[in-house]
């Protein structure tokens, strides 16, 4: 895969650490921050400063269109605020195929920092989000687990 044109992510959720909760229809964007603190190790008598990697970090946002059916995202989303990490799992995908070398599948442990179930001005869309922190690694595989 070279370029692509973002339309068709595969978002993941779910209790297991094989996500199934498919939400493809229902996202509008989605972003996944991985980084590394930086610490400062410079010492008396350096030139410029020196730095070490320290620990690793992910979070991630994901916008989606609201819908309030029962079998939707909102009673799902609302009842996962805050559970341990150990409940809640989440996969992202470029596309809806196969995880593959072209389609890595980025994965992890979460923590379901806040929703936003109701926010915006007359006539908007309805739509919310919801913020994710990492606990644990966040994984780049390139297996084929299916959807």
């Amino acid at each position: 895969m070279a370029e692509l044109v973002f339309t068709k992510c595969l978002v993941l959720l779910g209790t297991s650490a094989s996500p199934t909760t498919t939400l493809v229809k229902k996202v509008r964007s989605v972003a996944i921050t991985y980084s590394a603190e930086i610490q400062d190790k410079t010492a008396m008598g350096a030139n410029s400063r020196q730095r070490l990697a320290g620990l690793k970090d992910w979070n991630a946002t994901i916008e989606f269109n609201q819908d309030f059916a029962t079998s939707d995202y909102d009673k799902f989303m609302f009842s996962n605020v805050g559970k341990s990490s150990t409940d809640l799992h989440f996969e992202v995908r470029p596309t809806t195929a196969k995880g593959a070398a072209a389609n890595p599948r980025y994965h992890g442990s979460c923590i379901a920092e806040g929703y936003t179930p109701i926010s915006g001005s007359v006539g908007d869309l309805a739509v919310h989000s919801v913020t994710f922190q990492g606990d644990g690694d966040l994984t780049r595989s390139a297996t084929t687990r299916p959807v």
